[in-house]
């Protein structure tokens, strides 16, 4: 959630706010130490630094997050993307690369991507 926020270089209040509020309420953050949250960023921010960064990222992921939740994860990073309402071409490239990554089905994916915007439209 932190990267794709990440992505375009700023971590808007509404993403954040998001991020928190999904670390607060959803059950998959049951024994998640919420405080974690500024030193994840500063992570995500010190690897997008790198030139491998984003490879580190993913091999970070791959290592630590369950193989029964990477559609989770998929979902929580395009509710991140869609909270301010605008997608940034590099958020929608960093989507891309998760979906790769996390080897999401495409059809899935679109089931969730559909998801995200429908939750996150503006009046």
């Amino acid at each position: 959630m932190i990267a794709v926020s990440a992505s375009d270089e700023s971590i808007r209040t509404t993403e954040l706010l998001k991020i928190q509020s999904a670390v607060s309420i959803l059950p998959v953050f049951e024994d998640y130490d919420g405080d974690r949250i500024q030193q994840m960023a500063r992570l995500i921010f010190d690897l997008f630094d790198q030139e491998d960064g984003l490879d580190a990222l993913f091999g970070l992921v791959r290592d630590n997050l369950p193989e029964r939740l990477n559609e989770t994860a998929y979902a929580l990073a395009c509710d991140v993307a869609a909270a301010d309402g605008s997608l940034a071409e590099t958020e929608l490239r960093l989507l891309e690369e998760i979906r790769y990554e996390l080897d999401i089905d495409r059809l899935h994916a679109a089931a969730i991507e559909r998801g995200a915007r429908a939750r996150h439209l503006r009046a």
